[in-house]
C-alpha cells in the first residue's frame, strides 16, 4: 500500500518553499499578496510555454505551425503538469510550483526527458526550423537550471518567462521586447510570496534570456 511522505518543515527560499502568506499584516499587504498570487499562478512556466509556442508557430508558419506548436506544448507543458499533479496526489510534491528545491531535482529531469522526446520527434519528422529551435532552446535552458538547483533555488518562473519573450522577439520582431517588463513583475510576485529571493529571480531571468535566446538564434 502506498504511503504519503510526511510534511517537511518550512524552509527559506534558498533551500525550498517558504510559508505562503503576506509578509506583513494589514489590508494593503493582503491585497499585494493576492496580486502576487494571481501573477505567479497566471504566468507560471506552463502557461508561458503554451502561449509562446503557438505565437511562434502561427506567426511563422500559419495553421501548420499551430499543429507543431500543440505537439511541442504537449511534451513541454502538459505532460510535465500531469507529472507534478500526479506527485501532488501521491504526497510527493507539495504544490503546483514545486516550492521545495529538493523536489525540483526530481521534476526537472523528468521535464528534460519529456522535452527531449519532443525534440527528437520534431527532428525526425523534419518540423519547421523555428519550432525545432524553440524546443531545443527550452531543453538547453533546463540544463543550467538543473545544475544550479542542486545547490540554489533559482527561479524557473523568471527563467521561462524571460527566455520565451526573447525567443518570440527573435522570431517575430523586436517589438515583442515590449513584453519584457512582465519578467520583473513575475520576479516581484515570487519574492513577495517568499518563494524566492531577489537574487534568485534575477539569476533566473538572466539564465533564461541568455541560454534560450542564444540557442534559439543559433539553431533557427
Amino acid at each position: 500500500m502506498d504511503t504519503q511522505a510526511p510534511p517537511l518543515p518550512d524552509e527559506h527560499p534558498t533551500g525550498g518553499s517558504a510559508v505562503d502568506g503576506p509578509t506583513s499584516a494589514g489590508p494593503e499587504a493582503s491585497r499585494q499578496h493576492r496580486r502576487a498570487r494571481l501573477i505567479t499562478d497566471g504566468v507560471e512556466p506552463k502557461n508561458v510555454i503554451i502561449a509562446a509556442l503557438p505565437l511562434v508557430g502561427v506567426g511563422r508558419y500559419g495553421l501548420v505551425g499551430l499543429g507543431w506548436a500543440v505537439f511541442a506544448a504537449l511534451f513541454a507543458a502538459v505532460i510535465p503538469t500531469w507529472f507534478i499533479r500526479h506527485g501532488m496526489r501521491r504526497g510527493r510534491i507539495e504544490d503546483r510550483h514545486v516550492g521545495r528545491r529538493q523536489r525540483r531535482l526530481v521534476v526537472l529531469p523528468f521535464v528534460m526527458l519529456s522535452v527531449l522526446t519532443s525534440l527528437v520527434t520534431l527532428v525526425l519528422l523534419d518540423a519547421p526550423a523555428d519550432m525545432t529551435a524553440m524546443v531545443l532552446a527550452m531543453f538547453a535552458s533546463l540544463v543550467p537550471l538543473l545544475l544550479v538547483t542542486v545547490w540554489w533555488k533559482i527561479s524557473v518562473h523568471t527563467a521561462v518567462t524571460s527566455g520565451a519573450i526573447i525567443c518570440v522577439a527573435i522570431a517575430l520582431g523586436p517589438w515583442w521586447l515590449l513584453a519584457y517588463p512582465l519578467v520583473p513583475l513575475v520576479g516581484w510576485s515570487r519574492v513577495l510570496l517568499r518563494d524566492h529571493t531577489p537574487a534568485q529571480t534575477v539569476a533566473g531571468s538572466v539564465v533564461g534570456a541568455l541560454t534560450a535566446g542564444l540557442v534559439f538564434w543559433a539553431a533557427r
